[in-house]
Formats: structure tokens, C-alpha cells, sequence
């Protein structure tokens, strides 16, 4: 419970370090708003066409009686649109932060430096071409893993009561862990730290993991809430990627070091 609780307090130190710093959030605002744009495009053709889809991938149906043809082929329409928003939800990050990479890569630095006791940051020495391509394969990676768990839960909620009552529960926590693994992925892929050691880092603290990410993934349902949260989520993701280290922050829990006025 303490790391539950912990875990949602780097949530509420990551919003509350870019209210302090306004030109970060704004500029951290930049690449939500442009993914936002394509995912409501994507979703809007999906409620247009998807019925048509559905019609063009069940020709089976064609000759069924009504009213089984509507109902059947209407409940298809809905799992699809149902799918196609869980999926958005758990590439909404991984998609943003590809396309932000400079400008979180910046934000997170300017955390480090703020709670750090000496002020500083890691650096990973890096060219940014090498970086975005390091970004780009391991979200492919975890994205692949978030959809082995998105299809065996969707299989799962066919399960009476149990598909309508602990399946969706499970797979919120799994939204969540796959949430955070990609926002703290900003602050320790600056650490030198790869894929399989992240995930080891995450699955041995998962209660604080999952105390960041659930509320996180809730909170992102809700239109347009996930542009204003990101950057105040990659700000408290950094906090929390020191903490998975072991790394010591400077003062209280809002940090206070040479950057806590913006600049």
C-alpha cells in the first residue's frame, strides 16, 4: 500500500513541478496535441467506416436472417471501436514521446538538474538520430508485448461475470505498468539503462509502478486529458526513475535545486 500510494505522489510531484515551470509545460504541451490530432482522425474514420469494415470482413453473414445479421455484426462494429481505443491508450505515450523526444528529453534534464543534490543531469552522450532510433525499437518492443496482453485479455472478457467484473480491472494495471515502463523510459534511457533491465527495474516494484501508471491510463479515457498530463508525467516519471535507482534528490518532495525557477 505504501508504494501504491508512493507511486501516485510522483503522479501529483510531476504536475505540480510543471505548474511551477510554465515554458516547459507549454513546450512539453507540443507533441500530445500533435498526436492527439492523428489518434482523433484514426478514431473518427473507425466510427464512420467501421461498420462498413465489419460488413466487408464478414461476408459469412451476408444471408443471415435479422435480426442476428445487425446484432452480430453490430457487436463486432463496437469491439472493434472498444479495441481500437484500448490500443490508443497504451501507444498514446509511446507515439508522443517518439514524436517529443527533444522536447522531454530537455523537460526530464531540467527535473534531474532541479532535485538533484548537485544540480546536475545525466547525460547519455548520444547523437539525437541514435536516440530516436533506440525510442523507436524498444516502444515497438513493449508495444508488442502490450498487444500479446490486449489480446489474451480480450479473449478473456467472453468469460461471464469474470470478463465483465476482474478482467477489465487486470487489464488496467497492465495499461499502467506499460505506461509508466514508457515514461520512465525517457529519464533511463538517458542512464545507459535498456529495455530488459527496465522491465526488471519495474516488475520489482510494480505496486509503485502500478500506483503511477493505473490512475494514468484512467485519466488518459478522458479526451484531451492525456496532452495536458504528459508533461507533468514525464516530470514525475523522472522523479520516480531516480527513486527505482536509488538515486538521492535535493530538499523536499517538490525538489528545489538550481532550476526551480525557470529560466
Amino acid at each position: 500500500m505504501h508504494d501504491l500510494g508512493a507511486g501516485f505522489g510522483y503522479l501529483l510531484k510531476g504536475q505540480r513541478w510543471v505548474a511551477r515551470h510554465g515554458r516547459q509545460y507549454g513546450f512539453g504541451l507540443v507533441p500530445g496535441l500533435i498526436t492527439l490530432v492523428l489518434y482523433v482522425a484514426v478514431l473518427v474514420a473507425l466510427a464512420v467506416w467501421g461498420e462498413d469494415f465489419v460488413g466487408w470482413a464478414t461476408p459469412f453473414a451476408d444471408g443471415w436472417a435479422s435480426p442476428w445479421q445487425g446484432l452480430f455484426r453490430g457487436f463486432l462494429t463496437v469491439v472493434l471501436f472498444v479495441l481500437a481505443l484500448l490500443l490508443s491508450v497504451l501507444t498514446f505515450t509511446a507515439v508522443t514521446l517518439l514524436i517529443g523526444q527533444p522536447f522531454y528529453e530537455t523537460l526530464s534534464e531540467k527535473v534531474d538538474r532541479d532535485v538533484s543534490p548537485d544540480g546536475t543531469a545525466p547525460e547519455s552522450g548520444l547523437p539525437l538520430w541514435r536516440e530516436l532510433w533506440i525510442s523507436a525499437r524498444d516502444s515497438l518492443r513493449v508495444l508488442v508485448r502490450a498487444l500479446v496482453w490486449g489480446v489474451l485479455l480480450f479473449a478473456l472478457g467472453f468469460l461471464p461475470f469474470v470478463g465483465q467484473t476482474v478482467v477489465p480491472v487486470i487489464g488496467f494495471f497492465v495499461t499502467g505498468f506499460f505506461l509508466t515502463e514508457e515514461l520512465t523510459a525517457v529519464a533511463l534511457q538517458r542512464r545507459g539503462v535498456d529495455l530488459r533491465a527496465r522491465l526488471t527495474l519495474l516488475r520489482a516494484r510494480k505496486p509503485l509502478i502500478w500506483g503511477f501508471g493505473t490512475p494514468l491510463g484512467l485519466a488518459f479515457l478522458v479526451p484531451f486529458v492525456a496532452v495536458f498530463l504528459m508533461p507533468g508525467a514525464v516530470a514525475g516519471a523522472t522523479m520516480m526513475a531516480r527513486d527505482l535507482l536509488g538515486e538521492e534528490a535535493e530538499g523536499d518532495d517538490e525538489g528545489g535545486g538550481p532550476e526551480s525557477v525557470d529560466q
